[in-house]
């Protein structure tokens, strides 16, 4: 799954992450042992924080244990997924949120924890209030948002657009109005991995907020018949279709992938303008671009209005938070452990300030200060205003959706950049796997 791909690379904002250790051997909980059980993945520097915050929580509960167990992105995906379909999930279930959260919910294998966040108002009130859509299904709560924020974002170098005489776009029509001026100068507009097919999604992501608000998209995930077929979805893909037309994209884009940073390196070499990636593109060109980044040259910005579209300039895509969720199969001791954990043992001070360490923006509420200190304060602050202030922050759509609907979408794509199929055909595809 794309996602797994995003975390091994950045979650952490792209620093590099150390080998992938094995997954160590664990059964689900045990009712009569005791203590708490917690999976998470594993490389770092984002394993070191998580195990922290164990560590933390246990030195400060010696009666309340949890026993953490670390594994692959992808293996641990697989386990979870089996061990929740057997009931012997571990006690905290670490997750995405969105539609993973949703098939958790309709099986009753999380507990709803609405009322136990009406308890505790002061939990919820330290988090960006924009991390608990992806945590909310059918209005009630099933998840802790914890960790880091990674909005999109939209990258230039400043170097080549002052190179081609050109200020960065302000709409989208200043977008297309800058296509033909790069080419002319033998520079691809857009850097795109898109091999690697959810780096094209971002781009619909966007355009279908942009032109028609987040209405667009929450009746996708709602089921609503024939959704996809909504005229500004039309229009957004169209879009994206004309972009692609106007050599907007550098040239063999399909054939690049994301997971190798080569599209990173395309912008941070000059041999592309921009840039749409999420806010881990960022340690990614600090760590791989020499003095890209030192040296002032690359610039960033948020996604621009197109021209007489409903969606708010606040709004953001990407992904809110991670999540926590705890398994209704879980004993009450446990439960009483996990619950007690989720209170006092998530980003407090010392994990938060770990990860600003590595470059990434805790979704918590008050970090400025610790921002202020980092030696990227100025683009952690840009992301931390992005995510506290949006007044959406849509999911990407992999995870928003089933996973049976992302593996359809993510197909559709590649064919929808790849001008092999309409707009129409492609909302017809995806209205099948969808709608109810």
């Amino acid at each position: 799954m794309p996602l797994s791909r995003r975390t091994l690379l950045g979650l952490a904002a792209g620093v590099p992450v150390s080998a992938a250790l094995a997954a160590c051997g664990s059964s689900g909980p045990s009712k009569s042992g005791g203590g708490a059980t917690y999976w998470y993945l594993n490389g770092q520097p984002q394993e070191g924080v998580r195990a922290g915050a164990v560590d933390a929580f246990n030195k400060a509960h010696p009666k309340e244990q949890i026993k953490d167990t670390t594994f692959q992105n992808d293996a641990y995906k697989t386990k979870i997924k089996t061990a929740i379909g057997a009931g012997q999930a571990p006690t905290l279930i670490w997750g995405w949120g969105g539609g993973t959260l949703r098939t958790y919910v309709k099986a009753g294998q999380v507990e709803d924890l609405t009322s136990w966040f009406d308890e505790h108002s002061e939990v919820k009130k330290r988090l960006f209030p924009s991390s608990f859509a992806a945590a909310t299904v059918d209005g009630k709560i099933y998840a802790m948002p914890c960790e880091t924020v990674q909005p999109i974002i939209l990258y230039y170098n400043r170097k080549v657009f002052d190179q081609v005489g050109v200020k960065p776009p302000k709409s989208w029509d200043d977008i297309m109005a800058l296509v033909p001026k790069f080419n002319a100068k033998g520079i691809a507009p857009f850097s795109l991995g898109g091999q690697s097919r959810w780096t094209n999604m971002m781009w619909l992501e966007f355009l279908f907020d942009r032109i028609g608000g987040p209405e667009v998209f929450q009746a996708i995930i709602e089921g609503e018949k024939n959704a996809w077929s909504n005229p500004h979805a039309i229009t957004a893909l169209n879009k994206v279709q004309e972009l692609v037309k106007a050599h907007g994209f550098i040239k063999g884009f399909s054939s690049i992938t994301a997971d190798s940073n080569a599209d990173q390196a395309l912008l941070y070499t000059g041999k592309a303008a921009m840039m749409l990636h999420g806010a881990w593109s960022y340690g990614i060109q600090q760590a791989d671009g020499g003095d890209f980044v030192s040296s002032g040259a690359l610039g960033y910005m948020t996604f621009p209005p197109v021209e007489g579209g409903k969606g708010d300039l606040s709004n953001t895509v990407g992904n809110p938070a991670q999540y926590l969720s705890i398994s209704s199969k879980a004993s009450a001791e446990q439960k009483k452990i996990a619950k007690d954990f989720l209170a006092t043992g998530v980003l407090q001070d010392d994990e938060a300030k770990k990860w600003i360490d590595n470059g990434s923006v805790p979704i918590r509420l008050g970090t400025e200060n610790l921002l202020a200190d980092s030696k990227s304060a100025d683009f952690l602050q840009f992301t931390y205003d992005i995510a506290s202030k949006a007044k959406a922050f849509g999911q990407s759509w992999d995870q928003a959706l089933s996973p049976t609907a992302a593996e359809t979408l993510l197909d559709n794509i590649v064919k929808l950049f790849q001008l092999s199929i309409s707009p129409e055909r492609f909302a017809r595809n995806l209205n099948a796997v969808t709608g109810k």
